[in-house]
């Protein structure tokens, strides 16, 4: 039996950041990283979702997208989503419960955080619309493409999971109708560090009716935080550092007398960040050992591209 255990994260002045999950016994997901020396292969099931070829000069990454992904979250419904309308905490809560339910998810044993804060919405620039801000952070290419680290460098971009239906599509323009009522449920993103972007793991027809009606779309960001083996070492570190901060100042104020302040001020809202940080920075995603290496991610790369013009088996 897999056991979770949630927490509200939230920053000193009390503002909900986030749910952190704390995931025991599973210790492979069903979604899932494995890697082959540059290589790397997404598999869902042990169906292969995407193949990635980390390029040797490390400015960008080839990839081969299978039509095999599904969304382990089930459809959500137009009453579901005037019922939890704007409500990001409450949606965290039901996308967790999603994710921890379901075998063909990314969640293994470790620590998480379920957030709507993302770095997105600092990057787009005054006068950008919604709608090219959006559309420029998406990955284009089906089956195959390039994520291009040189050109994004540290602005993560988007890359749906399977390609992204045109605004005309049914589900799309159910999703425009929600959009223009403010009941759009969020799109949930996975930060998968080998690739150094987001994945869409539930949401692509949401994104695309946000992209269309040229609003930004709600938004949910999983990714790893610090494993919770490392978490008490790292807090004593981080009281340390401050009980350190202030014995400094008071041999400071022992010289120079009271004019010296006591260091509370600076070390205090250190202490905070150090701590919050545990809860919410970024650790690199897991991925599991290849069996057979780089000649099995060569034999399922020719069998995945069969058919087609292009070999992914062959860049690099």
């Amino acid at each position: 039996m897999q056991l979770m255990q949630l927490s509200e994260v939230t920053r000193a002045d009390g503002t909900w950041v986030g749910l952190s999950l704390d995931v025991q016994d599973r210790k492979q997901p069903g979604l899932c990283v494995f890697s082959a020396g540059p290589r790397l292969l997404l598999s869902q099931m042990s169906r292969p979702v995407l193949l990635a070829d980390v390029g040797e000069r490390l400015q960008g990454v080839d990839f081969w997208r299978t039509d095999e992904y599904r969304s382990f979250a089930p459809p959500l419904r137009a009453d579901v989503g005037r019922a939890l309308a704007g409500n990001s905490q409450r949606w965290a809560h039901r996308f967790a419960r999603y994710l921890v339910d379901s075998p063909d998810g990314p969640l293994h044993e470790g620590r998480w955080l379920l957030s709507c804060e993302s770095p997105f919405r600092g990057w787009q620039h005054t006068g950008t619309s919604h709608a090219e801000y959006w559309s420029s952070m998406l990955v284009e290419g089906h089956p195959d493409g390039y994520i291009d680290w040189f050109a994004h460098n540290v602005s993560w971009e988007v890359l749906p999971l399977r390609p992204m239906p045109g605004a005309d599509d049914s589900r799309v323009k159910a999703y425009r109708k929600q959009v223009r009522e403010g009941t759009l449920p969020p799109v949930l993103l996975w930060w998968m560090s080998g690739l150094d972007c987001h994945l869409i793991l539930d949401g692509h027809a949401r994104l695309a009716a946000a992209i269309a009606e040229s609003v930004e779309p709600p938004l949910l960001q999983l990714h790893r935080t610090v494993p919770r083996d490392d978490l008490a070492a790292r807090v004593h570190d981080a009281v340390r550092l401050y009980e350190n901060e202030l014995a400094r100042f008071a041999r400071l104020r022992a010289v120079h007398g009271p004019t010296v302040p006591d260091g509370a001020a600076t070390a205090g809202p250190q202490l905070v960040r150090l701590l919050h940080d545990l809860n919410t920075v970024e650790q690199p995603t897991w991925a599991w050992p290849l069996p057979g290496g780089e000649a099995q991610w060569r034999r399922i790369a020719r069998e995945v591209t069969a058919g087609w013009n292009r070999d992914v088996s062959e860049a690099g």
